[in-house]
């Protein structure tokens, strides 16, 4: 049974997207989360894999994760979080982020279908990020070893990963690089990839907000929001 799960943090303000503000309020930004998990989630859901899990940071799931199973996240660093779910869940296992709601279901799809009714898919599946990162980690027999350890939220996170899989003898099948949403920049980039999707709409709702307020973006970025 191959399971699709979401890594996410409870959207609240002063804990999500806070290299968006400003120009956002905490607020606006934590909305912005919001609606980036709600898109990932609905990619997941019209993915339609076998299993849906939510490994969640926090105390109340989103409403669109009716239906999935939630696993709360073990404490340590981001490592020690992915290696524990890793070796937890049984099958195969596709992890994605939160952090990129241009996210459809056919991205979601060759590594499903690749793993479907005993077909012998790639060991591993890994989607680069923009900024260094990865934005999906597929492995067919899940392994928290090959995680853990891995330096995350830096430039050569998704490199040392990458390397990782790749020096344990993985054949290594890779997706389309993303841009992951750090950066107003990085938000513009999302949501032209995707504009109809919820993340893209409250994304042009709530820069009308700003701008009618004056508000402008950092001109120095403040250290990466941890997964």
């Amino acid at each position: 049974m191959t399971a699709v799960v979401v890594i996410a943090k409870e959207c609240i303000p002063g804990r999500v997207k806070t290299r968006l503000h400003p120009p956002f309020t905490l607020e606006e930004a934590a909305e912005l989360a919001s609606a980036a998990l709600a898109d990932t989630l609905q990619a997941v859901d019209d993915a339609a894999p076998e299993r849906r899990v939510l490994l969640f940071d926090g105390e109340t799931p989103p409403a669109e994760a009716a239906g999935y199973d939630v696993i709360p996240q073990v404490a340590g660093d981001l490592d020690e979080r992915l290696a524990a779910m890793f070796d937890a869940l049984d099958g195969p296992v596709l992890l994605v982020g939160m952090d990129t709601p241009q996210l459809t279901a056919a991205l979601i799809r060759p590594v499903l279908d690749s793993w479907a009714d005993g077909a012998r898919g790639p060991d591993a599946w890994y989607g680069p990020a923009n900024d260094g990162g990865f934005w999906a980690l597929g492995l067919r027999d899940p392994d928290g070893a090959l995680v853990r350890g891995v330096p995350m939220s830096r430039d050569d996170t998704g490199a040392v990963q990458l390397s990782r899989l790749i020096d344990a003898g993985l054949d290594v099948a890779m997706l389309p690089e993303l841009t992951d949403v750090d950066t107003v920049d990085d938000a513009r980039e999302a949501a032209a990839a995707a504009p109809a999707h919820r993340f893209a709409a409250a994304l042009r709702t709530l820069m009308t907000a700003a701008d009618s307020r004056g508000a402008t973006a950092p001109s120095a970025a403040p250290q990466k929001d941890p997964a």
